[in-house]
């Protein structure tokens, strides 16, 4: 009778976790396999043919000037637009968690940016950083003509779109800190700058965990920004991997830009396992 109860019960839970498992094979583990194996294979000008190439060809995209180029221009955006990004949406999340009248009023406005999709700030921005009529567009910082400082008006960008999210992750965490442990350190002579640093950051450090791997995430995804804003340029100096893997299209590159996707990913993979053992010791989960 037990061994015909787990019996049913094996296949109610294989049957119950089906739907989801079909949803993952079909648009999570096919396509990460077929970006394998076209990583594998060159093809001919009309894609009609592939001929085996094997690992040799994932060693010398991999360690070849191109994937280079795109990670560390990847890695200059995501360090400035996550540490950034994180900072900003701690220091409005502090500022709106007040019993204040009008204060809802702020906390829409801050959160507004959430519901603007990445092509329409994009757009704003290009409006706002465009070289000659731009409004915010300076020789200084945001020149998006200048490839040195190209990429500061493309991560302006990324730090605005993300800053809705960072904002009202931020400020849910700061809810959930309960008002009395405020109450009793002031009672034991803590100033709020004393209390933030000594209270609210480690009470909402699983929060800013969650927010730098996610942030990460954007940053090593960033695609359209960069495409609307300086189409890669100037003089390459905003491609980013996804932009190359992009422009990767035509058959006899597809090869090489299944490659660097894989890149990517795994790039993606160890960056996130890194800040997840980094920070995760520093971080502070509450029974």
């Amino acid at each position: 009778m037990k061994r015909r109860a787990r019996a049913r019960e094996a296949v109610a839970a294989y049957g119950l976790l089906a739907p989801a498992l079909l949803i993952f094979a079909v648009f999570a583990f096919y396509p990460l396999w077929r970006i394998i194996w076209l990583g594998l294979h060159l093809q001919n000008r009309t894609g009609t043919a592939q001929r085996w190439e094997g690992p040799s060809q994932y060693v010398d995209v991999l360690t070849g000037d191109e994937f280079r180029d795109g990670l560390w221009i990847t890695t200059q955006f995501v360090l400035l637009t996550v540490p950034i990004g994180v900072v900003l949406g701690i220091l409005l999340a502090v500022v709106a968690n007040r019993q204040l009248r009008g204060m809802r009023l702020f906390q829409i406005i801050f959160s507004s940016t959430i519901a603007s999709s990445t092509a329409v700030t994009a757009v704003i921005f290009f409006v706002l950083l465009e070289p000659s009529i731009g409004y915010l567009s300076s020789p200084w910082i945001f020149d998006l003509a200048d490839p040195d400082k190209a990429i500061y008006g493309v991560a302006l960008t990324g730090i605005w779109q993300n800053l809705g999210l960072t904002f009202i992750i931020t400020l849910a965490g700061l809810q959930a800190v309960p008002e009395d442990l405020y109450e009793a350190a002031r009672l034991d002579g803590f100033g709020p700058v004393r209390s933030f640093f000594r209270i609210t950051l480690p009470l909402i450090a699983p929060t800013l965990l969650f927010l730098s791997v996610a942030l990460t995430v954007f940053g090593l995804q960033a695609f359209a920004q960069i495409d609307v804003l300086t189409s890669g340029g100037p003089a390459g100096s905003t491609e980013v991997l996804v932009f190359k893997i992009f422009n990767a299209q035509d058959p006899l590159n597809l090869g090489a830009g299944s490659v660097m996707s894989v890149g990517l990913f795994v790039v993606t993979a160890l960056v996130a396992a890194l800040q997840f053992t980094i920070l995760e010791r520093r971080v502070h989960y509450g029974d």
